[in-house]
């Protein structure tokens, strides 16, 4: 008997073995998009009985499109290319992976944070051209003492304050809906957003991108930072007003800036992030590793076959 028809939006595997292997049980066939346009997409997933994504957008129009699909199985730790209101008018039950590149990101946190810290890319760039220059990159700041603002305190975050801690940093965050308790347990001081701003040495970014975080970094919130202070995101580029954070730099105010993501991703070729001594530009890779990408797969597809067998996935999400 022919089983579920399981549409595939895009994917940044070697293969997707793995998720097969979590579905086999069912005998799905799959069909994969041509593109992460949405009329190709349609043209897979119209009939189809899941869908799995990773960074193509399901809009409401084209969910409401859908005649069969129980189940959208997004391959990452956030939604925001999904329409989950009208996923939910539909009934299709979403599901992610919140906990599976928990280790890679936040020690990709901490390695941009360390090499803007330390200027350790300007330092290489001069040596490999010759110069073996101390005075081209000071001044450098001790670590221990400073100040650091993780902007949501999720379970990134919470990874991340152990390790800046283990550096002898301060770490405050502002995440307001987390309990005292769970800030008190990890010995991390939960402060106002403005006084977060105001007080760090370094600000990273962690929080979820929705209406009201979109440009929740803006030229306000660069204005309350110390002047020279540092900002990494790898969290979504959005969070983000580049064109306030383009300004910040460009006056001298903003010291420095780490980013994994961007507004815009593949970054144009001509952005003005581009090209700055005090600018670090990674290519969205803190979610990577071997094992970070076999767990995301497996915990995914896992999930979309238990919505297909009509039990309750591990991990779902409603809006």
């Amino acid at each position: 008997m022919a089983g579920p028809i399981i549409a595939v939006t895009d994917t940044v595997f070697p293969s997707l073995d793995l998720a097969k292997a979590a579905l086999a049980k069912l005998n799905p066939t799959f069909h994969m998009s041509k593109s992460a346009n949405a009329d190709d997409i349609l043209s897979v997933a119209k009939d189809a009985d899941a869908i799995l994504v990773t960074y193509a957008k399901l809009t409401g129009d084209l969910i409401r499109q859908l005649t069969r699909c129980k189940a959208i199985g997004r391959f990452g730790l956030g939604v925001d290319n999904i329409d989950l209101p009208a996923a939910k008018e539909k009934g299709i039950a979403v599901n992610y992976v919140p906990d599976y590149c928990i280790h890679e990101v936040s020690d990709h946190t901490m390695a941009m944070l360390l090499a803007l810290a330390r200027k350790i890319p300007l330092s290489n760039k001069l040596v490999q051209a010759g110069r073996w220059e101390m005075p081209a990159v000071v001044p450098l700041r001790r670590l221990e003492g400073q100040v650091l603002g993780l902007v949501g305190f999720g379970n990134i975050p919470r990874a991340v304050a152990p390790k800046a801690k283990a550096f002898g940093l301060r770490v405050v965050t502002h995440d307001p809906f987390v309990k005292p308790d769970v800030l008190k347990a990890a010995g991390v001081e939960g402060v106002s957003f403005d006084q977060l701003m105001a007080m760090s040495d370094f600000v990273s970014v962690h929080a979820p991108l929705m209406p009201a975080t979109r440009g929740l970094i803006n030229a306000a919130a660069f204005a309350k930072m110390k002047k020279g202070a540092l900002i990494v995101n790898t969290a979504r580029g959005p969070l983000i007003d580049e064109p306030a954070l383009i300004a910040a730099l460009d006056s001298g105010h903003l010291g420095g800036a780490a980013l994994d993501v961007v507004t815009v991703e593949p970054m144009p070729k001509d952005s003005p992030l581009i090209g700055r001594d005090n600018v670090i530009l990674t290519p969205h890779t803190g979610f990577y590793s071997v094992e970070a990408l076999r767990e995301l797969q497996t915990k995914c597809a896992s999930d979309v076959a238990r919505v297909l067998s009509g039990e309750k996935a591990v991990y779902p999400i409603s809006a």
